[in-house]
């Protein structure tokens, strides 16, 4: 009956933290003066044919914050794609590719972009 309740007790444990420290991704986004850029429009893609069709999307399109942030939550360890536009502004054409996030970790990216 112990056994029974620390197994249960563990498995609740591990529940939590994969609640608390679920894998995230941050992304700023900045110019290429490196100016961060506010209002920008991020989205993660988990392929390329999603990516190049503008389809799919891993989550709803998310705007930057004042500090050019946005933050992912509860992501897999896969390869994204992301693209981020903002006015006439867009890291199309060499859209970033973000692999090898460490789990239960906060993960964190820059973007350029700039004039088509």
């Amino acid at each position: 009956m112990t056994l029974l309740v620390v197994a249960f007790a563990l498995g609740m444990q591990q529940e939590a933290d994969a609640q608390i420290f679920n894998t995230k991704l941050r992304i700023t986004v900045v110019d290429e003066l490196g100016n961060v850029v506010p209002e920008a429009e991020v989205t993660l893609y988990a392929t390329k044919a999603d990516y190049n069709s503008l389809k799919n999307p891993v989550f709803e399109t998310t705007k930057t914050d004042q500090k050019g942030r946005v933050t992912f939550k509860k992501l897999e360890k896969n390869e994204y794609y992301v693209r981020v536009v903002k006015d006439d502004m867009t890291n199309a054409g060499g859209g970033e590719i973000i692999s090898g996030l460490e789990i239960r970790k906060l993960n964190k990216a820059n973007v350029v972009i700039s004039e088509l």
